[in-house]
């Protein structure tokens, strides 16, 4: 942030010194690490993480839509996860990469809320269709004879469409508050990209204000799919727990098994991160959290449903048998 004269603003200013405060032009980053020497050598690990994670999500959407035995509603929001965990990693790994690369860690102010737009749009897709997955298992688990007419083909592409339509809303929702926020303390984020947390601790207003805002998005639209999500496994287990044969109990928590893991990955990563930076602010430690839920989540997905799938592993062996 900068004044008219140029020099930066390190504290909230008086009402008399706002008058003197045009626009915030840009922020500072946070870098992964204060070895200058050090900076270069990360760029390999996330240049490979992200190129992982970007051919592994590819890889199961082209599967997905390669293989007819694969297009049930499971697989179909499983390549709509795909898609948002591409977009996801893109909105703010290639932006890091291009940071090490060229010593910079600055970003505009409009780059900063264009980052933003797109990691909540992304973050909530991945939110909502997490859920719409679990409501998936438990319609296919505890009503396997209603599942077709339940989860029929627009049913699904009208789930996807209103997992699009809510997370675009919650996007710019997060943009219009902050775009109310005229002033900052510091123009340093604890973070390697733009957190709409980080911004909210940094502007200049109420504390208890900042903090009903923050609490209040992250319920809505973190707290309402994470209770989707938990009604629904309790039903399921609650069904799998009457089931007499044991093997029927592992077969139905085994398909289960990969959806809880990253639900437990991305939920755990993603909600400390956000409200830790409130509670207990502290860089490092949010940074790690961070790369987590938005590097090493959208990475391990492809691995974590292909490794624990038998469909999806005999479907790419398939397809690797007719490209070879």
């Amino acid at each position: 942030m900068h004044l008219q004269n140029g020099s930066p603003a390190q504290r909230c200013l008086s009402p008399m010194e706002l008058k003197n405060l045009t626009h915030v032009s840009e922020f500072f980053l946070l870098s992964l690490s204060d070895d200058l020497e050090l900076q270069p050598l990360l760029l390999g690990p996330f240049l490979s993480m992200y190129l992982v994670a970007v051919l592994g999500n590819m890889l199961i959407i082209l599967t997905v839509s390669s293989d007819s035995h694969l297009h049930t509603p499971m697989y179909f929001f499983l390549c709509s996860l795909s898609l948002a965990d591409i977009g996801f990693i893109s909105t703010t790994v290639p932006e890091m990469i291009v940071g090490i690369q060229t010593h910079s860690r600055v970003i505009s102010y409009g780059g900063c809320l264009t980052q933003i737009s797109f990691l909540v749009l992304f973050g909530c897709m991945d939110d909502i269709l997490l859920t719409v997955m679990a409501y998936d298992r438990f319609v296919a688990i505890c009503h396997p004879l209603h599942y077709s007419a339940m989860i029929n083909p627009h049913v699904c592409f009208f789930l996807v469409l209103v997992s699009f339509f809510v997370s675009l809303l919650d996007s710019q929702l997060h943009n219009l508050v902050l775009l109310q926020f005229t002033c900052f303390k510091d123009v340093h984020i604890s973070n390697f990209f733009c957190d709409p947390s980080q911004l909210l601790h940094l502007a200049c207003s109420d504390t208890i204000t900042k903090n009903i805002v923050m609490y209040f998005f992250g319920a809505i639209f973190g707290g309402v799919p994470l209770a989707g999500i938990f009604c629904s496994y309790y039903k399921v287990v609650s069904f799998i727990l009457r089931v007499p044969s044991i093997s029927g109990k592992y077969k139905a928590f085994f398909t289960c098994g990969s959806h809880l893991s990253v639900v437990c990955l991305f939920y755990g990563t993603a909600m400390g991160s956000y409200f830790g930076s409130a509670l207990l602010p502290s860089p490092r430690k949010d940074i790690v959290a961070s790369i987590m839920y938005s590097t090493v989540t959208p990475m391990l997905n492809p691995f974590i449903y292909s490794l624990r799938n038998r469909d999806i592993k005999s479907a790419l062996w398939r397809l690797c048998s007719r490209i070879i």
